[in-house]
């Protein structure tokens, strides 16, 4: 169940003010924490110093009326109080660290269900909002398929594959795994868009699923809105699919800003004439991987993580360089690899001395300060992938563990 936020801080409610003022925007929201350093000081700056930093004149008008700024941030602690959402701030733990790696991160992420969602290993399905009856049912198999793997399926609200895909991850009898999707609104988490969405919202958050807006409450659904929210299906999520999209689909968006960020694009392929696959054939000519079922998605993306049986054959032809060194009597022995680098076993904590969670703690006794790579990790832990990265990435938000050069280390 997710936590909600106590009344906000006087800094929270600084951001808030600044968020509302420059109506949500990205680089006159920056450019002012920039300038000032840190919200509450842009905000208790002159009209005419945000004049001078060449901020636009709507934002001026909003800045000359703190009054009205004051009623909406009021209206928002409000509804945190009476829990209608919730609301995550950039320098919180519980901000999903997937977004700080993008280039224009939000401060701040309202929310509805259970925001530990957020936390777990995604994997986005996007695609045209008047699929074929054909893309809809590969969207729905894809995404049942993926949430019985342990994956959340993360993807935009919007009709056609967006809604096949929430559904099938939704469609799941085992009750751990129910509500394993995440929707990412281009509205106020408040304004329902489509209208007649509103039992997917409903059934979403209902069955432990996550629904997420950088946007303000009561914002309304623009051309604008739509496309910035692609950057977050993608920021949060380890691989994107399009089933199927035309090639002036916003789902391209979705490819590109995916492959941007260094992560992998797969696209389902179709006939030539088909219209409405023009957008996925594009993506496989431009370097996308085609797939035709959904095991290629998951088989690839642990294929970046290269954990199979090399690594395995890898461990045990590096056996003769491998020497036991003991634990206490808590911690399992298990074979470090030695090396000069390596810090002496006397230096290493007790795990005892560390508060970590029972289902955390045989991922945190496989770590050393040397760092193993996802590789070394899914050999020894013998856990599935997406159970492996949703356990390294509580452990980091626990400030336990950094990952520095591809290798999980302790802190």
């Amino acid at each position: 169940m997710s936590v909600y936020l106590p009344p906000l801080s006087i800094e929270q409610r600084a951001i808030l003010a600044l968020w509302y003022e420059v109506n949500a925007s990205l680089s006159a929201y920056h450019k002012l924490v920039t300038s000032f350093g840190d919200a509450q000081r842009a905000w208790q700056a002159t009209v005419e110093a945000w004049r001078q930093l060449g901020i636009h004149h709507t934002h001026l008008k909003r800045h000359e009326q703190p009054k009205q700024t004051l009623t909406s941030i009021d209206s928002i602690q409000q509804a945190l109080i009476e829990k209608r959402y919730g609301l995550l701030f950039a320098d919180q733990p519980d901000y999903p660290t997937q977004l700080l790696q993008i280039y224009d991160p939000p401060p701040l992420l309202f929310y509805r269900g259970n925001s530990a969602r957020l936390h777990q290993a995604q994997i986005a399905i996007v695609g045209s909002r008047k699929p074929t009856a054909h893309a809809q049912k590969i969207t729905f198999d894809i995404a049942q398929y993926l949430a019985q793997a342990g994956y959340v399926v993360t993807s935009g609200l919007a009709m056609g594959v967006d809604k096949r895909a929430h559904l099938g991850a939704l469609s799941q009898t085992d009750i751990e795994l129910q509500g394993s999707t995440i929707g990412v609104m281009g509205t106020g988490i408040d304004v329902h868009y489509p209208n007649h969405h509103d039992k997917l919202f409903a059934q979403i958050v209902e069955q432990g699923g996550c629904i997420i807006s950088e946007l303000l409450p009561h914002t309304p659904p623009h051309k604008h809105t739509f496309p910035r929210r692609n950057r977050l299906v993608a920021g949060l999520s380890l691989a994107t699919i399009v089933t199927e999209a035309t090639i002036q689909s916003g789902s391209l968006i979705t490819a590109r800003l995916t492959s941007e960020l260094g992560k992998q694009v797969f696209a389902i392929p179709s006939h030539i004439d088909n219209s409405n696959a023009e957008g996925c054939h594009h993506l496989i000519r431009e370097g996308a991987t085609l797939i035709y079922h959904p095991k290629q998605v998951i088989e690839d993306v642990n294929s970046q993580l290269d954990y199979g049986s090399r690594a395995l054959k890898m461990t045990q032809k590096d056996a003769s360089n491998i020497s036991p060194i003991s634990h206490s009597s808590d911690i399992n022995s298990r074979p470090v690899i030695a090396t000069h680098h390596s810090p002496p076993s006397t230096l290493k904590p007790s795990s005892s001395t560390i508060d970590i969670a029972e289902h955390l703690q045989t991922v945190y006794d496989q770590l050393d300060w040397h760092g193993q790579d996802l590789d070394a990790l899914l050999v020894t832990t013998k856990l599935a992938p997406p159970q492996l990265i949703g356990q390294l990435m509580e452990l980091e938000l626990l400030g336990v563990i950094s990952v520095q050069g591809g290798r999980y280390l302790r802190v």
